[in-house]
C-alpha cells in the first residue's frame, strides 16, 4: 500500500459544522477529540476531558503530565466551574490523562473501569471521588442518567490491556493502557437521549434493545479500516439505537493545542475522507443526518426535532 501524506482538508466539511446553537441551559459543548461537556444549567457532565494535547515528539520519546494551565484554560472558557461526573471513554492517554486533574478541580466523580480508577488513585484523588461502575447499571448524577456498556477500542489498539496500578504523573504513553472501553448511553430528565461512543470499536450485539435520539460517534482510526468494518461499526451503534441525528467525533489532530484551529488527524493516522464516504452512504440508506461539532460551541443537536 502506497504511503500517503498530508492530511484531509476539513473546509470541505464547512457546511457540517451546523448542530444548532442550544438557546436554553442545556448544552453539549465539544472540547476536542472525545471530550463532551453535557449541562443543564444545574448539573453537568463531562467525558475525558482531554486539555493537555502533548506534542508528538513528547508522545513519543517523552514522558507525559497534565498540563496544568491548558486545562485551566480549557475549563475557563468552556464555562465549567463544577462537575458531576468525569468519564474516561477509556484510558489511552488521548482521553484519561487529564481526567483526574479535571474531577479533582471540579468537585466530581471519576467514573469507569477499575483502570480508570488507578488512574484517579495515582493522582490522589480520594476513594470517593472515584466510582467503578457496573457495566449496563444506570448511574444517577442531577439530571443525567448514565449507564455504562462494554465495549472495544477500535483497531489497532497500540497499547492494550489494564492498568492495574496507580499511574502516578510523569508517565509513558505506554502507561495509558486502554483498560475498560466503554459506549455510554445518556438519558437527561428533559426526555433528550443520545449514545456517547468514543472509539470507533464495538461488541457485538451490546447495544440491542438500547435507544439513542442521537449518536456522538468517535470514528478516530475508521478511515483505516475495511469498509465492513465500518458498515458494521454503523450497524452496532448508530442502527442498534435508533439514532437519527450522528454528530462526529474524535477526528481532530490530538498533538495540537486547543488555542490553534483544529485540523484533521495526517492520512499516515486515520483517512476522515474514507470515513466521511462511507457513513454518508449509510446515513442516505437509513435516513439519518450526519454533522460535525463546533469546538468551544454550546449545540442542542435535539433542537431539529422540536
Amino acid at each position: 500500500m502506497r504511503l500517503r501524506f498530508g492530511r484531509p482538508d476539513l473546509a470541505q466539511y464547512a457546511s457540517r459544522f451546523d448542530v444548532p446553537s442550544a438557546e436554553g441551559d442545556f448544552a453539549v459543548t465539544f472540547l476536542g477529540v472525545a471530550s463532551l461537556l453535557l449541562s443543564d444549567g444545574r448539573s453537568a457532565v463531562m467525558t475525558d476531558g482531554f486539555f493537555s494535547r502533548p506534542s508528538l515528539r513528547t508522545v513519543a520519546l517523552g514522558r507525559l503530565s497534565p498540563n496544568l494551565a491548558r486545562i485551566d484554560s480549557a475549563l475557563t472558557r468552556a464555562g465549567v466551574g463544577k462537575l458531576d461526573a468525569v468519564l474516561p471513554v477509556h484510558t489511552h492517554y488521548d482521553h484519561a490523562l487529564d481526567s483526574a486533574v479535571v474531577a479533582e478541580r471540579t468537585g466530581a466523580v471519576l467514573v469507569g473501569g477499575e483502570s480508570s480508577a488507578n488512574i484517579g488513585r495515582g493522582h490522589g484523588l480520594p476513594e470517593e471521588r472515584i466510582r467503578v461502575a457496573t457495566p449496563g447499571d444506570p448511574m444517577t448524577y442531577g439530571a443525567f442518567t448514565l449507564t455504562l456498556v462494554e465495549s472495544h477500542h477500535c483497531p489497532p489498539d497500540r497499547t492494550p490491556g489494564q492498568i492495574t496500578e496507580p499511574v502516578v504523573p510523569p508517565a509513558r504513553m505506554a502507561d495509558y493502557k486502554c483498560g475498560e472501553a466503554w459506549s455510554i448511553l445518556v438519558e437527561h430528565a428533559s426526555g433528550r437521549t443520545a449514545l456517547l461512543q468514543g472509539s470507533a470499536g464495538f461488541v457485538e450485539g451490546s447495544l440491542a434493545g438500547r435507544s439513542a435520539d442521537v449518536a456522538y460517534l468517535g470514528v478516530g482510526q475508521l478511515g483505516l479500516q475495511s469498509e465492513s468494518y465500518i458498515r458494521t461499526y454503523w450497524a452496532e451503534t448508530v442502527q442498534a439505537v435508533g439514532a437519527k441525528r450522528v454528530v462526529v467525533t474524535h477526528w481532530d489532530d490530538f498533538f495540537r493545542p486547543l488555542d490553534k484551529p483544529l485540523r484533521a488527524l495526517p492520512y499516515l493516522g486515520d483517512d476522515l475522507q474514507v470515513t466521511m464516504h462511507v457513513l454518508d452512504d449509510l446515513a442516505r440508506r437509513h435516513g439519518v443526518a450526519i454533522h460535525f461539532p463546533t469546538l468551544w460551541q454550546r449545540e442542542d443537536p435535539w433542537r431539529w426535532g422540536s
